[in-house]
């Protein structure tokens, strides 16, 4: 089976039970080139792994950040399983070889939970992702269900939503303390000037967004933005 290769992955293609969402840190930009030719060389230089990994996309950080994040679509932990088993020593010994020193921190497993579109009917190609990692105090499934479903709510009655936002992917923790928002944006200029539109950051001073923002059992949150590299998948 022969590899695709794009820039983005299909965040709602049918059949993912599993995603993955993994760091390495690689120390300067011209080492974050060099390791994603070096994943795109081990890669595309062998068959698909045909163990239910549905895509594995790579992403570069933004803001003077040289960290690589990776999001891997999988069928389920089994089939993960089966690739850390039979494929993985192989390839990361390759990519290490061209780029000694890779350090691999973070690997976390989540399930998608619920996604939308910022603007209906529109496609249009993100040129940038902005992940937002939400943690909450203690797991409970029901609690993080209810946050995303705020923000949603949120989303669907902001008077000013911005401009350059895509599309919002959110996912749950298959350790029931994290949310992770996999968000697509036209730019990384759009998103920053987003934030630093009147107020406190993307959404309107609505109640809605008050209730997300003070929403019971939420401890803390990142944003981080990334370049679109690679997206491999099955061809």
């Amino acid at each position: 089976m022969s590899t695709h290769l794009g820039t983005v992955p299909d965040i709602t293609r049918p059949g993912v039970g599993l995603v993955l969402v993994s760091t390495w840190r690689v120390g300067t930009p011209e080492r974050q080139r060099a390791t994603v030719d070096a994943i795109t060389r081990a890669w595309r230089s062998r068959e698909w792994p045909d163990v239910g990994l549905l895509s594995y996309s790579v992403y570069t950080g933004n803001d003077g950040d040289t960290t690589l994040r990776h999001y891997s679509q999988w069928r389920d932990r089994e089939a993960y399983d089966a690739f850390f088993r039979t494929f993985r020593d192989e390839r990361n010994a390759e990519i290490d070889a061209a780029v000694p020193g890779i350090e691999r921190v973070g690997l976390r497993s989540y399930e998608l939970y619920r996604s939308g579109a910022l603007a209906e009917g529109e496609t249009r190609v993100p040129g940038c992702v902005v992940l937002v990692e939400v943690e909450f105090e203690g797991p409970d499934a029901e609690r993080r269900k209810g946050w995303v479903d705020a923000v949603f709510e949120a989303l669907s009655t902001d008077p000013d939503t911005p401009s350059g936002g895509i599309s919002a992917h959110f996912h749950l923790s298959t350790d029931g303390t994290r949310v992770l928002n996999y968000a697509e944006w036209e730019s990384e200029q759009a998103h920053i000037d987003a934030l630093n539109a009147p107020g406190t950051g993307v959404g309107s001073p609505t109640e809605q967004w008050k209730r997300v923002r003070s929403y019971p059992g939420l401890k803390d949150s990142t944003v981080t933005r990334y370049t679109p590299a690679i997206s491999l998948s099955a061809g």
